[in-house]
């Protein structure tokens, strides 16, 4: 077994430098992948919808329209008349685009779709000129540039186009001043797998003591985070995944779900469809579920959650959808529990670079915080596998694995460690894996692709200790169990969002931090846990630490949300700044709080001054018979929310302080802006029975 930097599945012939190759070779992520037309299918791309209706009314084919993707409908035909179909599909009024269906050679079933986009990379200093004269020949129409890299523009094929995507690709690349020709391809995404085990139903993860199956330091040590931070709702974890019930009490609360966006339907309510078991809600619910009381918890629950739900397949144009939408819409960290269905998929030059924009642009230059699951194979993330006794011998010999997302530079890839601190059965390895977090223990996943063909790979026989996850599910019996809770999820799926949970706690803690920080805190602040027992398929024992303090099957350790949060903090510099004025402003007309209200009440100051804040004073006086059932927030003038005061108060009676930029730094969100506006002081009463006062309160802002 060895693991390969840069592995290529590419056949001994090359496309360019054997003519009559540029139909059966993929360009992609710098590497050449061979590829083979599917016998029975093809897909065409209509102008409208009665296009298509007319075209399945007379064509001998089947309309496949569960298995197409977007913009695309997929036809079923018998092999011996799938081109002379193909061809009668393209000659008909309304049929923009008509192309072979491929897969890539070693792997039967997973389909690559051709969309009629192909991106350039020109090499420096190439004239304008050049690069039009090139396209243009190629019957090729500029759409856009790709932000983020010189020279490089994403191109649309032509009428005029007398070849495919694939063999124009391949044409150009042996252009000097072509570097980089890529079809933008799609192929189906896959959730990491869920796998179903006798789980308890509690939160080990979090928090525990120990019990049955259950090692007593093997949670992530929540409640010690807690303390300090439960997460602020100007911290918003984006969770890219198949849908979400949004209707499920866990995600209720003001100012919870922020800007919501459906990448399938391109609306708005990324909703569950009917017979959709909802992968994203149990998902979205280890990192983020609401504290109310009721249901489960996430690992920052005081966050707030931008649910993106994905069109199912990992082309382009999705993936710069996603990314793009987070990154626009305030997104400070991004989880994403799933991969491609492809054992060996590099990333499109186009995907990078949105992930790379996400990580580097976000956050008004702080840059998003990537998370992605490292997948359930028990294979390498990137490496090659000497595969025996898979079903059919579908893999066979040496393979190479490649995951092109948990590989990206800027992407955090977790593995999943059990309920005992041991490496889960499942888990994907290897040097690309940053750290590992709690979830399940399973057998490595089964694939099945809609096409019915099935991949199994080898299996482990016996019982596999270690307890579950449980989280969210859609409400009713829609979902995975009967009921608005599944105790059946696990898998990297659950690792990664419980990273992401990580990652928002501690922004919420330190919001000036950057992405790379934020990584850096992460890997700093893990727990060393250690696994000395042999893998079950193959015998390598890579559950301990390298001089470097690294291991292939935990990355750098498991997660501690108490010591990053701690690390966050620290990091916090507690000079105040300077400011030249002081603006003061109190009221001591006590307000009542309403009890049990979601509303709650709000106390304001305005303030007319234009300069920026440099410093923040919030001093409030609050008289309640149970102060564990607040919350305080302070609203700035541009809408910003900042938690001041979680629900940590417990039996206490009067609140006498100030939160400043030294004690609270969440405020340093609030540094530079401008000072002119309304402030609001913000309080709600969570729980019945329990009443009382805001007595009087002051802002204090430097500037």
């Amino acid at each position: 077994m060895t693991n390969d930097r840069n592995p290529s599945n590419m056949s001994p012939e090359n496309a360019n430098h054997h003519p009559g190759g540029e139909g059966t070779i993929l360009q992609r992520g710098g590497e050449e992948l061979a590829i083979a037309k599917v016998a029975d299918r093809f897909t065409v791309n209509p102008s409208s919808q009665s296009a298509l209706t007319n075209l399945a009314e007379t064509l001998p084919a089947q309309f496949n329209q569960s298995v197409a993707p977007a913009k695309s409908a997929e036809f079923i035909v018998t092999p011996a008349q799938r081109d002379e179909v193909m061809q009668t599909a393209r000659d008909t009024a309304g049929i923009q685009f008509a192309s072979h269906v491929y897969e890539i050679q070693g792997e039967p079933g997973t389909l690559v779709y051709l969309t009629d986009q192909i991106t350039l990379q020109f090499a420096p200093q190439t004239p304008a000129s050049v690069m039009e004269s090139i396209a243009t020949s190629a019957g090729l129409r500029q759409v856009r540039p790709v932000v983020g890299i010189p020279d490089t523009f994403v191109y649309q094929v032509t009428p005029q186009a007398t070849e495919n995507p694939l063999k124009i690709a391949n044409r150009l690349m042996q252009r000097s001043e072509v570097l980089t020709a890529e079809p933008n391809i799609i192929t189906r995404s896959q959730p990491s797998y869920r796998p179903k085990d006798a789980l308890y139903p509690q939160q080990w993860h979090l928090n525990n003591s120990g019990g049955n199956e259950l090692s007593p330091a093997s949670h992530i040590f929540a409640e010690s985070a807690w303390d300090m931070t439960r997460g602020n709702r100007s911290i918003i974890v984006a969770v890219v995944d198949d849908s979400f019930d949004l209707n499920h009490p866990d995600f209720q609360g003001l100012g919870k779900i922020v800007a919501p966006k459906d990448l399938r339907d391109q609306d708005l309510l990324p909703l569950p469809d009917a017979n959709e078991q909802s992968h994203g809600t149990a998902c979205a619910g280890v990192a983020i579920a609401e504290e109310n009381g009721v249901g489960v918890v996430g690992v920052a629950p005081g966050c707030a959650f931008m649910p993106i739900r994905t069109s199912g397949f990992l082309d382009d144009e999705m993936i710069e959808q996603a990314f793009g939408w987070a990154r626009e819409n305030g997104a400070a960290v991004i989880s994403c529990s799933w991969g491609p269905s492809a054992v060996y998929f590099p990333l499109s030059l186009r995907q990078r670079a949105a992930m790379t924009r996400a990580a580097t642009e976000g956050r008004q230059g702080k840059g998003c915080v990537i998370v992605f699951a490292a997948g359930n194979a028990n294979r390498p993330v990137n490496g090659t596998v000497d595969e025996q006794g898979w079903s059919n011998n579908v893999l066979k010999g040496p393979t190479r694995w490649l995951t092109g997302f948990a590989v990206h530079p800027d992407a955090i890839a977790v593995s999943a460690c059990t309920s005992l601190n041991k490496k889960a059965a499942y888990s994907n390895w290897g040097t690309s894996i940053s750290v590992c977090a709690p979830s399940n223990n399973a057998p490595p996943s089964t694939w099945f692709q809609e096409t019915g063909f099935v991949k199994t790979p080898p299996q482990i026989n016996g019982y596999l200790p270690g307890q579950g996850i449980l989280t969210t599910d859609q409400v009713g019996v829609s979902g995975y169990e009967s009921g608005n809770y599944t105790a059946t999820f696990g898998g990297t799926s659950s690792a990664c969002p419980v990273v992401a949970g990580v990652a928002a706690l501690v922004l919420s803690a330190n919001p000036d931090l950057t992405a790379a920080m934020v990584r850096q805190i992460l890997q700093q602040t893990t727990d060393k846990i250690i696994d000395p027992d042999p893998d079950l398929q193959f015998g390598v024992r890579y559950g301990t630490y390298e001089a470097n303090g690294y291991s292939q099957w935990f990355g750098y350790g498991r997660v501690n949300a108490f010591k990053a949060v701690q690390a966050a903090v620290q990091m916090q510099t507690l000079s105040t700044p300077k400011a030249s004025k002081q603006l003061q402003q109190r009221s001591d007309t006590p307000v009542s709080i309403p009890d049990s209200s979601p509303r709650g009440t709000v106390a304001m100051f305005q303030v007319e001054s234009t300069g920026l804040v440099q410093d923040i004073q919030v001093s409030v006086e609050i008289e309640h018979s149970f102060l564990g059932d607040l919350t305080v927030s302070l609203i700035a003038p541009t809408g910003r929310t900042i938690l001041l005061q979680g629900r940590t108060l417990g039996r206490r009676s009067l609140l006498q302080t100030t939160y400043s930029l030294q004690t609270t730094p969440q405020l340093r969100q609030l540094y530079n802006q401008s000072a002119q506006g309304l402030w609001q002081l913000w309080l709600i009463d969570h729980a019945p029975m329990d009443t009382g006062t805001l007595k009087s309160w002051q802002l204090i802002l430097g500037i």
